[in-house]
């Protein structure tokens, strides 16, 4: 069972929300940070990155930079910029991008059913980026960044956010990269207890995106507990069959010796050429590569797809199994300086620029890990790849933020 509950959010006022509110702050650097910050002293990453605010040579990780990213967060509390709930409400969290839409339910999932594993996870964590996230949150004494969880689609719920969302949202703005978001409160207590019962019948909820975040909340729950730590983390949680996966394409900065010929002559062993020079795949065990100023379709062969594991058929997998490894000499995909992961965001002309540009040799263009595959293997104990997944539309920081 799933116990989530809700929470007081501190959140900004609904005028305000498309000034403050930003990217995550794991999917810029600090100089990208500090040039969108650039005279907006509202701009969230003040406190998501509050580097941004210290010399640039300042360490992000020192004590210094925590304690800016507190006093930012305060003196938007004080400015009246953000301003806390008065009683604890469940949230709906609406991302619409081009055709594609989202609704997920804001509130506050259970530390200890993550580390039980009802809340499962896909992915291996870094201790040093969960020590950060530890120190933003101790400092701070607030989860200002959304776990991004998913679950087996419910009917009745999808029936009751579709409700919901029909009437006029208290937050909605456009961000400049076109992406709108809306926001709903959910505070009545009928529906509060309603939504607690269904979620009560949901046996496993999954990590998406933000397995720092979550791991750095669960640290926190596990060394303070009984000391008046709060036991839940701040989440969005979407239906799985609202879920936007996206590529997550690589470049290799060289051949390892190889000439272009040779290169192919060795894929030949794993892959089938297939007619045409698209540079997106169609379809799962497809791979494009840009080669020579050009692109190629290749098909994993067979034999090297129908017994394997679900973890082993990713394609992910099978291109570090078959490819990277043997032919590129890229054992640890984690550790290497001769392999980028580009997010599918970018588009494969980001693939080709790298290219062009010297940046890299050549570039594979991949299709979407499924959410079923992702679900399956959590399911499992497994533990995807890295950079196997790219969510999209990334969720905004500073639209809900839980106090400790």
């Amino acid at each position: 069972m799933a116990t989530i509950k809700p929470f007081a959010a501190l959140r900004p006022q609904p005028e305000l929300a498309s000034r403050i509110c930003e990217l995550p702050y794991d999917v810029m650097s600090s100089a990208e940070a500090r040039q969108i910050a650039a005279g907006n002293p509202l701009s969230f990453l003040h406190v998501s990155k509050p580097e941004i605010d210290l010399p640039p040579d300042t360490d992000p990780y020192s004590p210094a930079v925590y304690a800016k990213g507190r006093e930012n967060l305060d003196r938007l509390m004080a400015q009246g910029a953000l301003r806390q709930d008065s009683q604890p409400s469940f949230y709906l969290y609406r991302q619409v991008m081009g055709e594609h839409r989202q609704v997920g339910l804001v509130a506050a999932a259970s530390c200890q059913e993550y580390l039980d594993g009802l809340i499962r996870k896909h992915e291996f964590t870094r201790p040093d980026k969960e020590n950060d996230r530890v120190r933003h949150m101790e400092s701070l004494e607030a989860q200002t960044g959304l776990v991004f969880l998913t679950y087996r689609a419910v009917t009745a719920v999808d029936r009751f956010v579709q409700t919901r969302v029909a009437a006029n949202p208290e937050v909605d703005f456009l961000a400049p990269d076109g992406v709108r978001h809306s926001a709903w409160t959910i505070r009545d207590p009928e529906s509060v207890g309603w939504i607690e019962s269904q979620f009560a019948k949901v046996p496993f909820l999954y990590v998406a995106d933000g397995h720092h975040r979550s791991a750095a909340a669960a640290r926190m729950f596990q060394a303070r507990r009984g000391a008046g730590n709060s036991p839940r983390f701040l989440t969005v949680i979407f239906p799985h069959n609202q879920m936007q996966i996206l590529p997550y394409n690589r470049v290799l900065k060289d051949l390892h010796g190889l000439t272009p010929a040779s290169l192919i002559a060795r894929l030949d062993e794993v892959f089938e050429v297939l007619p045409g020079t698209g540079a997106t795949p169609t379809r799962k065990h497809d791979v494009c590569l840009f080669l020579d100023g050009g692109w190629r379709t290749l098909r994993f062969r067979s034999a090297l797809t129908q017994n394997a594991t679900s973890i082993e058929a990713l394609d992910v997998s099978l291109l570090q199994t078959h490819v990277l490894a043997p032919v590129f000499g890229i054992d640890d995909p984690r550790t290497s300086q001769r392999i980028s992961f580009v997010g599918g965001i970018r588009g494969t002309a980001e693939l080709e620029k790298r290219v062009h540009t010297g940046e890299g040799a050549c570039a594979f263009s991949l299709f979407p890990t499924g959410i079923e595959d992702l679900m399956t293997i959590a399911d499992a104990g497994g533990i995807m790849p890295p950079k196997s997944t790219w969510f999209e539309p990334k969720l905004r920081d500073g639209m809900f933020c839980h106090r400790l």
